[in-house]
């Protein structure tokens, strides 16, 4: 007899239902890859299981209050609950008690670099898929220009000859992507800064 896979949808519902062991096999099910993903975003034990934990608690609460809108994505939306919580560790964590300078003492010898950390590659990964997102919402042609120019390193030359446009048509469309990327990011207050 075969083993049968129940799928992710199932069994939630189960769960809200009220089959507590339905919960069980979920969270056994995604475990590896969320508790493995939270890990690689603080690289320590303790956090990583806290964070685990309260992604589970969050997972759960909203499941008990039927807040939870079914699209058959039940990973990906815990996955983005635990990237939250990661981001809302960072943010708690970035606050350092005040140090004063003394004889003994100086602030400069416990600054550090600017080498990117681990929260400022959760911001900037952040930023990445939101501008992704907004680029997908361009024209086709000033999309496809865009992402030559600025994810392939492509000149304006290389950009017109592949696309069989002229110089300035290849200019212009990317002018215009850049405008309406602009008025996107305005209209929707979305900032692209970390």
């Amino acid at each position: 007899m075969a083993n049968v896979v129940i799928p992710d949808a199932v069994l939630v519902t189960n769960y809200i239902g009220g089959d507590e062991n339905a919960l069980s096999v979920l969270i056994n099910r995604h475990q590896s890859k969320i508790y493995g993903f939270i890990y690689s975003k603080v690289s320590d034990r303790d956090i990583a299981d806290d964070i685990f934990q309260d992604t589970f608690i969050k997972v759960i609460k909203t499941l008990k209050s039927n807040s939870y809108n079914e699209e058959g994505k039940f990973l990906p939306w815990v996955m983005r609950i635990s990237h939250n919580l990661i981001v809302d560790h960072f943010r708690r964590n970035k606050k350092m008690p005040m140090q004063r300078d003394t004889e003994e003492f100086s602030i400069f010898s416990i600054m550090t670099d600017n080498s990117p950390n681990v929260e400022t590659r959760i911001i900037g990964e952040q930023v990445e898929n939101d501008l992704q997102r907004i680029i997908e919402e361009l024209p086709a042609d000033q999309k496809e220009v865009l992402l030559m120019r600025i994810y392939q390193d492509l000149s304006f030359k290389e950009i017109a000859d592949l696309t069989g446009v002229s110089i300035n048509t290849a200019l212009g469309r990317m002018r215009y992507a850049l405008m309406n990327l602009r008025k996107v990011i305005e209209k929707n207050n979305i900032i692209l800064t970390n």
